[in-house]
């Protein structure tokens, strides 16, 4: 029985929270750049589980104004759990189901990738981003929000587990959504 683990509902947030080396570019690299991911529980035996946070530096990634496109990559091996209320060993025994091959599976599947077909302002430092998110080997298109710039931005979207491939972890032989 697992104690905690990464649930199957995501909240990404902050996946262009961005710190750009050169403020106000019309296109600037993303080298200190985070993505931080809200991980919920729910289900009937959730109050066994755990919310987590989940943060990962951007490894690669462009977000050119000029021309309204992003592209961003992540290292799947450098996320890292930092749930503030965990001890230290309930954080490495998450950490080590996250990334291990029952969730994440970072050996098989190393890069998360983002990519924007189309980038359309919505208003003064708001966008409408459109792309694909690849994730465990699954390319899902997602549409979301994005506000901020030009040296910081940030939007969040709702992810399923499931709609990439990835099979709950489940506490007392049920899954949590």
């Amino acid at each position: 029985m697992v104690r905690s683990g990464v649930c199957s509902r995501f909240l990404l947030a902050g996946i262009f929270v961005a710190s750009l080396a050169v403020a106000g570019a019309p296109q600037a690299s993303t080298p200190h750049s985070l993505i931080t991911i809200h991980a919920y529980k729910s289900g009937l035996f959730s109050g066994f589980a755990h919310n987590h946070t989940i943060t990962a530096p951007i490894a690669q990634g462009i977000i050119d104004l000029k021309k309204l496109a992003v592209e961003i990559t992540v290292d799947s091996k450098q996320m890292k759990v930092i749930d503030p209320e965990a001890s230290e060993s309930t954080r490495a025994e998450i950490q080590a189901t996250m990334l291990g091959p029952s969730v994440l599976d970072t050996g098989t599947y190393p890069e998360i990738r983002f990519k924007s077909s189309h980038v359309e302002q919505a208003g003064p430092q708001r966008y409408r981003v459109t792309g694909a998110l690849s994730l465990h080997g699954v390319a899902k298109d997602m549409t979301f929000e994005v506000t901020g710039g030009p040296d910081h931005f940030q939007g969040k979207t709702k992810l399923n587990q499931t709609d990439f491939g990835i099979k709950p972890v489940s506490i007392g032989g049920g899954p949590l959504k």
